[in-house]
């Protein structure tokens, strides 16, 4: 059961933190979007996705004090629980008469819309942002998605991790080798603090991304002990049986990608084998542990 977080939260001298309004199994308590800074002007990190929270976001904003506004919106990555909210907070903005606010994000044309592509602004690796109170380092970080990006917050030691890491749970990746890569560049930092994407902040954030690495490693260990147990081939679903046996079922269709993605990265370390190179069938796929 996930920690009840309220809707509005001044998390430090410099960072408030907004839900999203989109409760749901994948995002837990919903979008965590943040806005930060201690003056007139605002960065916001990330937006919700559903019309509720447009309402909710400006009114905190009211909250942190008078004539407050946002002057640049950042966005980790182009999950929709994430920029879902641009448009909205722009069409609040203009009717509003509102300053309009510069928005940036790692473009990924395969899958911002046309639209976004028009009106974001390219973010790069290392780049910096700065408002009164705030200086935020962009952290490249794909393996959740090709486009993710995290943000160190020099002030506080602390990072903006977005899915990455979260706050309660594990979360998903498209390419383990590439995610375990992310983590590392993330741990270098040695943040005291993570603000994650979902979930509540993390207190000790270098031991909670060496704990996300330990438990991928952990997982890795014991697929290649299930192939040296068994001796034989097997499919990934095979292996989500034995691993997961005492998990409900529910959770077994999640696992087996978690599972094909490990088997990927494992291949590509020489250490399994695919028994039918010709298929691309990942799921119905058989592999073998390669004989060192």
């Amino acid at each position: 059961m996930t920690e009840k977080l309220p809707d509005f939260t001044k998390l430090s001298d410099r960072v408030s933190r907004v839900l999203g309004k989109n409760s749901n199994e994948f995002t837990l308590q919903g979008t965590n979007t943040y806005l930060i800074g201690t003056g007139s002007q605002r960065i916001l990190l990330d937006t919700g996705e559903k019309p509720e929270y447009i309402p909710l976001l400006f009114n905190s904003i009211k909250q942190l004090g008078e004539n407050i506004n946002i002057s640049d919106i950042l966005i980790t990555h182009w999950h929709n629980d994430h920029v879902g909210g641009v448009d909205g907070i722009l069409l609040y903005i203009k009717e509003n008469n509102l300053p309009i606010p510069v928005i940036h994000k790692k473009l990924c044309p395969k899958q911002d819309s046309p639209h976004h592509q028009t009106i974001f602004h390219q973010i790069n690796d290392n780049q910096i942002f700065q408002t009164e109170g705030a200086t935020l380092q962009t952290i490249y970080a794909p393996g959740h998605s090709e486009d993710h990006l995290g943000f160190y917050l020099k002030e506080e030691n602390a990072i903006f991790t977005g899915d990455s890491v979260l706050g309660e749970g594990t979360t998903v990746f498209e390419d383990l080798t590439v995610y375990l890569d992310s983590l590392e560049k993330m741990k270098k930092f040695s943040p005291n603090m993570l603000y994650p994407g979902h979930g509540p902040t993390i207190k000790n954030g270098t031991e909670k991304i060496e704990e996300y690495i330990d438990h991928r490693m952990r997982r890795e260990n014991q697929i290649l002990e299930v192939f040296k147990k068994e001796n034989r081939s097997l499919t990934p679903a095979e292996i989500v049986e034995i691993i997961y046996a005492k998990y409900p079922k529910s959770l077994w269709p999640a696992a087996e990608r978690g599972i094909i993605l490990h088997l990927i990265k494992l291949e590509k370390e020489n250490k399994v084998y695919r028994v039918d190179n010709d298929s691309e069938d990942n799921v119905k796929q058989k592999w073998s542990l390669a004989k060192i």
